[in-house]
């Protein structure tokens, strides 16, 4: 009897599908000079890949609903473009693993559509092609997405079911790539297959992430349709894309993405958001007063208000700046009031500094430190700075900074680590030993505010400061963008929204 029930056991196991994990995810800014190399991809392969996905936990319904077979994944911290050799290295290994467990009923592929590599346009569809090269027309591959990722025609074309996040900050993320799940599974056991139907828009809309926030409208209104359409009889998913703006290429740009089964619905309601998307596009705002660098530091001393935050956002590292421009932080060291004995305490998070780290590690806490900082990458608008202060902590043993180390000069407590790091929990302050009590004004290399800094500021401006990722998209100098597109052609004509209805993964395009 116990060996029957085995048997039955196995048979069962054997009947269900087959899905293969894997991604890669980068948002890359081709106006920094910085270059993104293989291990910044941190990368895990087979089994750790699923400790990226709680709800792919051994206990999960979905973990038993399916027999997984992860390749890899990898996902960098934003920055500059991805080396050829870093990519080539990583599609490699991944084809290499995947094909070790062919064949697939299913993949989930999970990247992010911002990224950029040395001599290559449009890398997400140039790797999506080669994996359905690998896995065949029959295996319907899901795609998640971030919604500042970019959706070209041709990774519309390789990917039978797309969605993407629906809130920025991305407090949705781990549920968004978990619909993508769902939506396969769900496709495979009703064995339905692929959706009949794909309808894409591209929207001549280019804007930063900063003004597209679903805090606040138009963009809460915006995203707040797309729930309520993907309820509609037909349809399977729909999803908005902003794009990055931060990249230099032709498919860079807003997009929209809906599935599904019925034909007129699906084109109906790509259209739709697409046409709701164009309305509105004059309303989008930043997130948060945004102001020129002195003004904001002006408002951040004689405001009562503390901790009294300002984003640092020309070179944020969560958006592909190289997180060690030393322009803000030597502005701010000249300031009178860093040198007052009575003036506000202020925290800079943060700036690479090997230099000083090493020299602060040597010392120890408590001791005076002197060394350069920031710079070693992006030294187009300040050089190296030099800082003299009293080491206050170390810290060991960060994934991204390796060692952090916090220097007081003057009224400034400036964190610099060996690597650079964004600061976006309060955990990666006070394990620093910094409370909301040494900050009376918190300068962080960021533009909106994650939920953690969102909900422990009590007054908030945005810098508009140099870098990588400025925010003033004018000046940056587009050369391959496709024009027009808004804000850079404000007064251009009305674009063609109508639905382009993309082939299905095996069809021409």
């Amino acid at each position: 009897m116990i060996g029957l029930m085995a048997c039955q056991s196995e048979d069962k196991n054997d009947q269900l599908p087959r899905i293969a994990i894997t991604g890669l995810a980068i948002e890359s800014s081709t106006f920094s000079p910085a270059l993104t190399h293989m291990e910044a991809f941190h990368h895990k392969e087979k089994e750790a890949v699923f400790s990226y996905y709680p709800f792919l936990s051994e206990d999960s319904p979905q973990r038993k609903q399916a027999k997984w077979y992860p390749a890899l994944y990898g996902h960098a911290l934003p920055g500059g473009i991805v080396t050829h050799s870093a990519y080539d290295s990583l599609v490699s290994r991944t084809l290499e693993i995947l094909k070790q467990n062919l064949p697939y009923d299913g993949l989930f592929l999970d990247i992010h559509g911002a990224m950029s590599v040395v001599g290559l346009d449009d890398p997400e569809a140039d790797f999506i092609k080669k994996v359905r090269k690998l896995v065949g027309p029959a295996c319907i591959i899901s795609t998640c997405m971030d919604l500042h990722g970019n959706v070209s025609m041709k990774l519309a074309k390789e990917t039978d079911l797309m969605t993407c996040f629906r809130m920025a900050p991305h407090e949705d993320e781990l549920e968004s790539k978990q619909r993508a799940v769902d939506n396969l599974l769900l496709r495979l056991e009703q064995k339905k297959g692929k959706p009949s139907y794909k309808a894409w828009v591209p929207v001549p809309i280019l804007l930063a992430g900063e003004q597209t926030s679903t805090r606040i409208e138009p963009g809460k209104g915006l995203y707040g349709m797309v729930e309520p359409i993907t309820r509609r009889e037909g349809i399977l998913d729909a999803a908005i894309w902003v794009g990055y703006a931060w990249a230099d290429e032709p498919r860079n740009r807003a997009a929209v993405m809906v599935t599904g089964d019925d034909e007129e619905a699906v084109k109906k309601a790509a259209e739709e958001l697409a046409m709701r998307f164009w309305e509105l596009r004059k309303e989008f705002e930043f997130v948060a007063p945004t102001l020129p660098f002195e003004e904001a530091m002006k408002q951040a001393f004689e405001s009562p208000k503390k901790p009294f935050l300002v984003s640092d956002m020309g070179d944020n590292p969560t958006a592909g700046g190289a997180g060690d421009v030393s322009w803000t932080l030597t502005e701010i060291l000249k300031l009178p009031q860093m040198q007052s004995p009575k003036g506000k305490k202020l925290v800079y998070a943060s700036i690479p500094g090997p230099d000083l780290v090493a020299k602060a590690v040597e010392k120890g806490v408590g001791q005076e430190v002197e060394g350069m900082v920031g710079a070693m990458v992006d030294d187009r608008f300040a050089p190296p700075l030099k800082i003299k202060g009293i080491v206050k902590a170390i810290k060991h043993g960060d994934i991204h900074a390796e060692t952090e180390v916090v220097v007081q000069t003057g009224r400034a407590l400036v964190i610099v680590t060996k690597r650079r790091k964004p600061y976006h929990k309060l955990k990666d302050f006070t394990d620093l030993n910094l409370t909301a009590e040494d900050m009376d004004i918190l300068v962080v290399k960021i533009g909106y505010l994650v939920p953690e800094l969102y909900e422990l500021q009590k007054g908030w401006v945005m810098a508009l400061t140099p870098g990588g990722v400025d925010q003033d998209l004018v000046r940056l100098g587009y050369k391959r963008l496709t024009r027009p597109i808004f804000p850079l052609d404000p007064e251009m004509e009305a674009p063609d929204l109508s639905a382009r209805m993309i082939p299905l993964s095996h069809e021409t395009l």
